[in-house]
């Protein structure tokens, strides 16, 4: 009879040595430098984390994109600011470009710095002097002043929302030539200068106009100007309906209570137009929305928000997760709940510090997974896996919070795939929402292997023909299974990692697996 101990004991041995440490201490795989510069772009806000402070992350960037190829760093910019939404870490690695290749630079700026705001942090960050340079330079001030000059007198104005630096300091650094009447009133007027008050854009006049006796204006005839300019003015009933019908689909998302309190909602047309709105798939789509952000939004709503609207909350989010794969065979989820998972998923910013935790994350995962695959297992796991039951006819808000609100320990990744292979239980695909930081199962094999590798190596010798996929929502460098062919490690909170989940499981996925993906980005 063959002895299931021993050759137990050889696989054990034939499997990797885990010689790296992760944040926690524990023992685990080392990403290599492509896949350790995409998970931190993918996943990092420049933010102290429950591991890492902002310094450390932003260090670890700069360092990661110098070992690898600059071509790879604009590929990375490129794909986490078109597919994973992100802004602080694509802006960083546009500046990073400006030193390891400005020509690359160059080529990517636009298609990066898409907006206002990614122009402000460029700024911010090379006028920082983190990637070795305290001043823009010449071609990073030509690739601003060509920004503003393709820019329309309106979108410059619009886009003048903002500190740290304004778009009025931006202006200030690079030094633009006016070539119309009206650029050069709209630059004096942004700068505190004097200018032409007849040659300035009709939208500014507009603007002055409201702020010099909001009273005279009726509810219709508001500028067309974002609402932060508005908000602070003293405006009457009537200005913030106004600001309800013609608001942006994120502002709305945004404002549901800011509107309930001034009395908005009273009107049923509004609120119906609202919630036709909030439940629009292109602008949804047009938003660029995290998920999680559709979750926050439904779980701050105050009780004085109206039931049709939190209703909206939930229909958007079934369109936000519409590309969750439906998987052929058996689904298991693997949310972790532990302590670490309770830090804000974008870290902790002074002042404006997420409300929305890596754990909220996690269970908005394996519940709109739930709602795709209905025969979906979900363990929840900290020190061991915390049992509970989802009902998927219910909402992904309504599962996602019964999962947040599990009570949390330590980190053992390992504790789900040592529940099912204790059971004997089979599945095609298993899913890790996770840190990774896993440190309570410690190495197995006196420190060869990490035990989450271990184990799945014996869930395979039952299932042949299972994948992993190690789903990580925060910046570290470290894994607990390393990839192969049958192994998957991504990062993010976008739902664009749910396309590549299905192009996995399909068999469909470049041979680099998420590498591979963001290598295929045109330059």
């Amino acid at each position: 009879m063959a002895n299931k101990s021993l050759f137990a004991s050889i696989a054990g041995k034939l499997l990797p040595k885990a010689e790296a440490r992760n944040e926690a201490g524990g023992a685990a795989y080392a990403l290599t430098p492509k896949q350790a510069l995409a998970q931190y772009a993918a996943t990092g806000c420049m933010n102290s984390t429950f591991y890492a402070s902002a310094d450390e992350q932003l260090t670890k960037v700069i360092e990661l994109a110098s070992q690898v190829e600059p071509e790879f760093v604009a590929r990375v910019a490129l794909y986490t600011r078109s597919k994973s939404n992100m802004k602080d870490t694509p802006a960083l690695l546009v500046a990073v470009l400006s030193v390891l290749s400005p020509g690359l630079m160059a080529e990517v700026f636009d298609r990066v710095i898409d907006s206002p705001k990614m122009l402000r942090n460029f700024v911010q960050i090379m006028r920082s002097g983190v990637v070795g340079r305290k001043s823009l330079g010449t071609l990073p001030k030509r690739l601003v002043l060509q920004w503003l000059e393709r820019r329309t007198d309106e979108q410059i104005f619009r886009g003048s929302v903002g500190n740290d630096p304004s778009l009025a300091d931006v202006i200030r650094m690079v030094h633009p030539k006016p070539t119309t009447a009206s650029r050069a009133a709209l630059y004096g007027y942004l700068l505190g200068k004097p200018c032409d008050i007849a040659a300035l854009p009709e939208l500014v006049k507009a603007f002055e106009a409201f702020k010099a006796t909001p009273s005279k204006f009726g509810g219709f005839d508001l500028p067309d100007v974002p609402m932060d300019m508005l908000t602070s003015l003293p405006l009457e009933k009537r200005h913030w309906e106004a600001l309800a019908r013609k608001a942006s689909w994120q502002s709305l998302r945004m404002n549901l209570n800011t509107f309930t309190r001034h009395g908005v909602f009273a009107d049923q047309a509004l609120v119906s137009d609202a919630a036709i709105k909030l439940r629009d798939e292109q602008a949804i789509a047009k938003a660029r929305v995290f998920p999680y952000q559709l979750m926050a939004a439904f779980v701050n709503t105050g009780d004085d928000v109206p039931a049709r609207l939190k209703d909206a909350l939930q229909d958007a989010m079934e369109i936000a997760i519409g590309n969750v794969p439906a998987i052929d065979g058996k689904v298991w989820v693997f949310p972790d709940v532990s302590g670490s998972m309770q830090s804000p998923v974008t870290g902790n910013r002074k002042g404006s510090t997420s409300k929305v935790r890596c754990i909220d994350v996690a269970a908005l995962t394996a519940a709109a997974i739930v709602r795709k695959n209905p025969d979906a297992g979900v363990l929840p796991f900290s020190d061991e896996v915390v049992m509970t039951q989802l009902n998927p006819r219910d909402s992904v808000m309504t599962n996602a919070q019964r999962l947040a609100s599990l009570p949390s320990g330590g980190t053992n990744c390992s504790a789900p795939l040592a529940y099912l292979n204790e059971r004997n239980l089979s599945g095609d695909l298993l899913i890790y929402v996770s840190d990774n930081e896993s440190w309570i199962d410690g190495a197995r094999g006196h420190g060869r292997s990490t035990a989450t590798l271990e184990l799945w190596q014996a869930f395979k010798r039952r299932n042949p023909r299972a994948k992993l996929v190690c789903l990580d929502v925060q910046p570290y460098a470290t894994t607990q299974a390393p990839d192969r062919g049958d192994i998957l490690n991504i990062g993010g909170f976008a739902d664009s990692v749910f396309s590549i989940i299905a192009e996995f499981n399909n068999n469909t996925l470049h041979p680099d697996h998420w590498v591979g993906v963001i290598e295929k980005e045109s330059i």
